[in-house]
C-alpha cells in the first residue's frame, strides 16, 4: 500500500515485493434495480472485485457499502446475514451438487437459512417456473444441458429473493447460441424482478447487451464507466477505442440518439401553407398531426401537385403510409425504413411525435460521423 501511494505501478510492486495489486482505486455506485457490468480481459481484476463485494476477499483498504453495512469491516455474523438474505452469487461453472436434484440444488440456500422443507420445495418450484425448468425439478444436473444447468444456478441465486445478484461470468462456459438465449432470458427476468445486478464479463458484446452502465477495467482500475452509447460513441482513451472498434454500432445506438426536432403541420392546415413551410425549412416532407397524434406524412411533391389540382386541405393529401419507430429502437431496426427515403417518425407509447430521424443520419452514425 505504501508503494502504491508512492505512485508505483502493479508490475513494479510485483517485481519488488511479490505481491499482486488486484484492484486499485476503484470507486463506483450501483443503483437499485440496475445492471452494472464490469468488463475486462483476464487478469484485469474484475473477479477479484466481485468477490470483495460479498466478502470472499477482504480489501486491503477502503470501504464496500451495501446500504449501511461496510463489508470490509463488518462482523462475521453480519456478513453471513448479508449473504443469506441480501446478496446471492451465480458462478461461471454452475457449482451444482451432482447428488442433489434440481429442486434440491435450487433450495439449498433456503435450507441453510432454516426454511422448512415444504416451503423450500414450493419456493424452488416457483423460481424454476420463472427460468422455464419446472418440469425438470426432479432431474439431476448430469441429465441437463449446459444451458439448463446455468438456469438452475440462476434459479438458486433467485430462490432466496435477494436484493443483489453478483454474477461472475455466468455465461462464459456456454456455447454462443445458448449464451445469447441466456442473455435474453436474464433481461426478460430483470424486467419483472428488477434486481440489482453486478455482472462480470470479458465479452464486450455481452456487456453492451446487458448493462445499464458498463465499467471497462484494466490493470485493476476502471478506465471508463458509462452507458453502451457513451462507451462506443466517446471512448475515454485508445484502449477503450481499440476494444470498441469492431462493435456493431447499429446494435448499440438507439433512434433517439440521432433524432432531430420534429417539424409537423396540423391536418386541417392549408396545403399551400405546408408547401411554403417546406421551402422555408428546406425539407422534402412534413409530418401531419391530428391533435397530439401522428396522422400521416406530406411530401413536397404531393403538396405541389395538390396545389395544381386545387386541393386545399392537408389531410386530403397526406399519406397514411410512413416509416415509424419507437425512440428506443436500435439503428439496425431502422434499416428497412431508411430505404423509403422519408424521415422516420419516432412515436411514444401514446402515438405522439417525439422526434424525426433523417435517413442519412442513420448511416452517418454507423460511419462514426455523428
Amino acid at each position: 500500500m505504501a508503494l502504491l501511494r508512492q505512485g508505483l505501478d502493479k508490475d513494479k510492486i510485483h517485481s519488488e515485493t511479490g505481491q499482486v495489486v488486484g484492484v486499485e482505486n476503484v470507486n463506483f455506485e450501483v443503483s437499485d434495480g440496475e445492471i452494472f457490468v464490469v468488463m475486462g480481459l483476464s487478469g484485469s481484476g474484475k473477479s477479484t472485485l466481485v468477490r470483495m463485494i460479498n466478502g470472499l476477499i477482504k480489501p486491503s483498504s477502503g470501504r464496500i457499502l451495501i446500504d449501511d453495512i461496510d463489508i470490509a469491516s463488518c462482523s462475521e455474523e453480519e456478513l453471513l446475514s448479508l449473504r443469506r438474505n441480501k446478496v446471492s452469487m451465480v458462478f461461471q461453472h454452475f457449482a451444482l451438487f451432482p447428488h442433489k436434484t434440481v429442486a434440491e440444488n435450487v433450495a439449498f440456500g433456503l435450507k441453510i437459512k432454516g426454511v422448512q422443507a415444504a416451503e423450500r420445495r414450493e419456493r424452488a418450484h416457483a423460481v424454476l417456473e420463472q427460468v422455464g425448468l419446472a418440469n425438470r425439478a426432479d432431474s439431476y444436473p448430469e441429465e441437463l444441458s449446459g444451458g439448463m444447468q446455468q438456469r438452475v444456478g440462476l434459479a438458486r441465486g433467485l430462490a432466496a429473493d435477494p436484493e443483489i445478484l453478483l454474477m461472475d461470468e455466468p455465461f462464459g462456459a456456454l456455447d454462443p447460441l445458448i449464451r445469447r438465449d441466456m442473455q435474453a432470458e436474464l433481461l426478460e427476468l430483470q424486467r419483472s424482478l428488477k434486481k440489482t445486478i453486478v455482472f462480470i464479463t470479458h465479452d464486450l458484446n455481452e456487456a453492451l447487451i446487458l448493462g445499464n452502465r458498463i465499467a471497462i477495467m484494466r490493470n485493476g482500475r476502471f478506465v471508463q464507466v458509462g452507458s453502451a452509447e457513451e462507451i462506443v460513441g466517446s471512448p475515454a482513451n485508445d484502449y477503450v477505442a481499440a476494444f470498441t472498434a469492431d462493435i456493431d454500432r447499429s446494435r448499440v445506438f438507439r433512434a433517439k440518439s440521432i433524432a432531430v426536432e420534429p417539424q409537423a403541420i396540423e391536418a386541417g392546415a392549408q396545403v399551400d401553407d405546408a408547401a411554403r413551410r417546406m421551402e422555408d425549412l428546406e425539407l422534402d416532407a412534413l409530418y401531419v398531426t391530428d391533435g397530439d397524434k401522428v396522422a400521416g406524412i406530406l411530401t413536397y411533391r404531393s403538396a405541389i401537385e395538390a396545389c395544381r389540382c386545387g386541393t386545399k386541405i392537408v389531410r386530403e393529401v397526406a399519406s397514411h403510409r410512413f416509416p415509424a419507430a419507437s425512440p428506443d429502437a436500435y439503428l439496425n431496426d431502422l434499416y428497412p425504413m431508411a430505404r423509403m427515403g422519408l424521415p422516420i417518425a419516432l412515436r411514444d407509447a401514446h402515438g405522439r411525435l417525439t422526434g424525426v430521424v433523417p435517413p442519412q443520419a442513420v448511416f452517418d452514425k454507423l460511419a462514426g460521423a455523428a
